[in-house]
């Protein structure tokens, strides 16, 4: 593995990206506005899960194809950035719930969805790719004690992982703040809105982002 100087290096980086408000940390805390802390710590819990995605497709040269193949990064972008508008979209048009024990069902029932397509969203996300495999390999050494590729991979959970814990956070802050302005249905239905318009926002921010 790297030196401890190299290891201190990675980790300092990784938590000066890690508190750096992006994509994916909006993307939670628009949930969270939308949807509920639950919904917020699925989608955080979904990123975390696609994250791993492109961890194994960095440690394994994957990822080079969207550089290689700019079609294909696309291609990927423009579908990521189409799920997140349609997600966005279906906020914007769900109806309030009549009753609080419908209530509960639907925040249950929306946190599972929440989870699936939060991978989805972190799956589709070229930006990401890109980032591991530019990221990673500054903190490799090839001359260490384990194969490349085994380095690639641990240096990549340690990163998910820490941006992960910083979504949390992001979602249990909103959450707090937000708490206060629950109490009336009309502002309920404001903040779906507010949520699922963030929704549309980034992807539309993910379409037009250059490389």
């Amino acid at each position: 593995m790297a030196s401890l100087s190299l290891l201190g290096a990675f980790l300092l980086t990784t938590l000066l990206f890690a508190v750096i408000p992006g994509p994916a940390m909006l993307y939670a805390a628009a949930q969270t506005v939308a949807s509920g802390r639950w919904s917020g710590l699925m989608a955080a819990l979904g990123i975390h899960v696609g994250g791993y995605g492109h961890v194994i497709a960095a440690a394994a040269g994957l990822s080079t194809l969207l550089i290689a193949v700019p079609t294909l990064y696309f291609v990927v972008k423009f579908v990521g950035a189409a799920y997140l508008v349609g997600l966005g979209i279906a906020l914007l048009r769900t109806r309030e719930t009549e009753t609080r024990a419908s209530v509960v069902v639907s925040e249950r029932s929306a946190a599972r969805r929440t989870f699936m397509h939060s991978v989805g969203v972190e799956v589709l996300n070229p930006k990401t790719a890109i980032f591991f495999l530019a990221f990673l390999p500054q903190f490799a050494d090839p001359a260490g004690s384990l194969p490349v590729w085994l380095q690639l991979t641990l240096l990549g959970v340690v990163v998910n992982l820490i941006f992960s814990a910083a979504d949390i956070v992001c979602v249990l802050a909103a959450d707090a703040i937000l708490a206060r302005l629950k109490q009336s249905r009309r502002t309920q239905r404001w903040l779906k809105r507010a949520g699922g318009g963030l929704l549309v926002g980034l992807g539309g921010h993910l379409a037009l982002q250059q490389v």
